[in-house]
């Protein structure tokens, strides 16, 4: 089996945070959010992971090379013209066999295993109370007959999310080379959404499947959703001597933190010292400096240093803020 890894965008939603980091690489709960895809990846023993790349596609190539030694292959998307065009880069050179497509900056809960072994064609699926924000699914005695993407007046509250499994390939690569072709466009983008339309409108059986948990990664909100979701599953800090600790929270353990009050919904990365501060509902990136700070609903990159100040703060790497 081959697994295809959608990780061209360029995260405009999460500026500053994305201005030196592409999306997959920002940290949630102390970790890369790619590593939260490929991990479970690792397992299945894929043949070969291929990324579809685009901004800043080399630190991706770089952080995969460094940390795993599955086959990987990095191709570059020239333009980003939507999911269908960015997928279609990415199988149109395999010839067969089956396939995984995991979209690169969601997080889904799931026995991968199962999700395969579910039928031949599957789609991964979950309930939301915003259906309109998503491409939704319409299913039927246990198949999909109908999807559309973010569909004004949605018929279900079912939203594809960026789990797909495929038994053979050349299906899927037919129907993407023809709408590509088509030139046909849904919210100004090639949607893959609309190409899976065309492949149940020729008779492919698609099963629905749905996930336990979904975190979509794509904005400071749901960044922070997401880093209190897992941190609440993951909280393995232990009493620091001198700090309050309200969980769920998650420190490093190559993190320092003194005399503070850290929680709840916190995780603070490898290499960042935090001292005599307050941090509430933020995310700290690795590397930083934070002293006398009252932090709340906050993103910190990487390498940033902040003294003495109140803030509701999103600041991208390397920044210095100081208050005198």
């Amino acid at each position: 089996m081959r697994v295809v890894i959608p990780v061209a965008g360029a995260g405009t939603r999460l500026r500053p945070q994305t201005h030196s980091l592409p999306k997959p690489l920002l940290h949630v709960a102390g970790r890369p959010i790619l590593s939260y895809l490929l991990d479970p990846i690792v397992r299945l023993d894929p043949e070969e992971v291929i990324f579809v790349t685009g901004y800043r596609g080399k630190q991706i190539e770089a952080f995969v090379k460094e940390n795993y030694s599955f086959k990987a292959t990095f191709i570059h998307q020239d333009r980003l013209l939507g999911l269908g065009y960015g997928l279609n880069v990415g199988v149109e050179h395999l010839d067969g066999g089956d396939l995984l497509v995991i979209l690169g900056d969601t997080i889904v809960e799931c026995n991968l295993k199962d999700f395969i072994a579910a039928g031949d064609n599957v789609l991964g699926l979950k309930q939301v109370d915003d259906p309109h924000r998503f491409g939704i699914a319409v299913t039927e005695n246990g198949r999909v007959v109908d999807v559309e993407e973010k569909p004004e007046n949605p018929k279900t509250n079912l939203a594809i999310i960026g789990l797909y499994y495929f038994k053979d390939v050349n299906l899927l690569k037919t129907a993407l080379t023809a709408h590509v072709k088509s030139g046909r466009k849904t919210r100004g983008e090639i949607q893959l959404t609309d190409a899976l339309q065309g492949m149940i409108g020729r008779g492919a059986e698609f099963v629905p499947y749905e996930v336990q948990e979904w975190f979509d990664c794509g904005k400071k909100e749901t960044m922070l959703t997401t880093n209190r979701h897992l941190i609440t599953h993951r909280n393995q800090t232990k009493a620091l001597e001198g700090c309050v600790m309200v969980p769920p929270i998650y420190v490093h353990p190559e993190a320092k933190v003194v005399r503070s009050v850290i929680g709840p919904n916190v995780s603070i990365s490898e290499g960042s010292q935090v001292t005599d501060s307050v941090i509430t509902n933020s995310i700290i990136g690795r590397g930083c400096n934070i002293d006398k700070m009252i932090l709340d609903d906050s993103l910190i990159g990487h390498d940033v240093k902040l003294q003495g100040s109140n803030q509701v703060l999103n600041i991208g790497d390397s920044t210095e803020i100081t208050s005198g």
